[in-house]
């Protein structure tokens, strides 16, 4: 397949794709931290461009539910229709298969509802992260609590929190990434999330 893996410089699925046979690239505005294929650019520029399968990570800042304690601050209504638009672009790209990978957003249900919640100790990676992925002609991407006949465990163990923030009245917020607090490091998909699209999509 042709894969394009959008708003990625990490090349982290692009490299799990690849590595599975596939003719995979990723693009992004910035450049790409591993060399592979990339393109460096507007993604939307080259949606057009035959592609079998497109897993994006559209931005997540103005929609993401984290940021409703500045929901309300002037312009901030602006950068949110852009960044839903941007997500709506990519959704409805002309291509047969699609997934958008995001935190909660208000993107669902105003582009579409999203269709699964995954966490990275789901595929085991020992850090949890709520991760929204929409699909479009995909199966959910399968993974097992305990091993049974047919399939192996693909959970780890539920890490505890770093920390844990109690200021908002009836409502704990718990925080496992607490060690990444570079942007850049919190954007990149974690690799056994990368693995499970490859090997069930690819």
């Amino acid at each position: 397949m042709r894969v394009l893996i959008a708003c990625e410089f990490s090349g982290i699925v692009r490299d799990a794709f690849k590595n599975k046979g596939h003719e995979a690239w990723s693009c992004d505005l910035l450049p790409t931290e591993k060399e592979g294929k990339h393109i460096e650019g507007n993604v939307l520029e080259i949606l057009d461009d035959g592609w079998d399968l497109m897993i994006g990570h559209p931005p997540c800042t103005f929609i993401s539910y984290a940021g409703t304690q500045v929901w309300n601050k002037p312009g901030r209504v602006f950068d949110r229709l852009e960044a839903l638009q941007f997500f709506a672009k990519l959704w409805e790209a002309p291509i047969g298969k699609i997934c958008l990978e995001n935190p909660r957003s208000c993107a669902s249900p105003v582009v579409a509802k999203y269709s699964q919640e995954i966490q990275p100790y789901y595929f085991g990676d020992e850090d949890m992260k709520t991760t929204w992925l929409w699909l479009k002609n995909l199966p959910l991407l399968k993974h097992n609590q305990v091993a049974t006949l047919f399939e192996p465990q693909t959970h780890c163990e539920k890490p505890k929190p770093y920390s844990i923030d109690n200021s908002m009245k009836g409502h704990k917020r718990y925080f496992t990434d607490g060690k990444k607090s570079n942007p850049y490091e919190r954007a990149k998909t974690f690799q056994g999330i990368a693995n499970a699209m490859a090997d069930q999509w690819g």
